[in-house]
């Protein structure tokens, strides 16, 4: 398969208060491989769900931004998909 030109990342946290720190730090250790960082709740009057979805664009070695999502998939609770656009 060809080298990804775009790699977006949707990680799915299902209890942001439990799960929060350690993917907080992960995504602080991999700084550098992330472009762009959009966190998605859904709120309503009253009330704050407790999952949430967080997407990123990634930058730099495919290796460590599979690193990334392999040490998040890892952590309970959270699961990663994966966009790869190679368009040209």
């Amino acid at each position: 398969m060809a080298e990804c030109q775009h790699l977006v990342f949707g990680i799915h946290v299902s209890d942001r208060a439990k799960e929060a720190a350690d993917v907080q730090r992960l995504l602080t250790e991999y700084g550098c491989h992330i472009r762009t960082r959009i966190g998605l709740h859904q709120v309503a009057e009253g009330v704050c769900a407790t999952g949430g979805l967080i997407l990123l664009e990634m930058y730099g070695c495919q290796d460590k931004c599979q690193e990334l999502a392999d040490k998040l998939n890892a952590l309970e609770g959270v699961c990663v998909k994966q966009m790869c656009f190679t368009c040209e």
